[in-house]
């Protein structure tokens, strides 16, 4: 899990593509969760508070851009 101040140093782009890789990690989770061979149930929780910040800081910058 990664801080606010880590996502807050990159850019609007590279954000984005950081929200593409944890949604890949988040479905390959909730699958590996289905399957039943999950080893640590808590990184879906982890994964999507990550995509949350990071979703709230391109809204930042998007505002304060414009």
């Amino acid at each position: 899990m990664k801080k606010v101040t880590d996502f807050k140093a990159l850019t609007i782009d590279e954000l984005k593509q950081e929200e593409n890789s944890l949604r890949k990690e988040l479905f390959n989770l909730r699958f590996q969760r289905t399957t039943g061979e999950i080893e640590n149930p808590m990184r879906i929780r982890h994964v999507r508070k990550d995509i949350s910040r990071i979703l709230t800081i391109i809204t930042e910058k998007s505002k304060a851009k414009s």
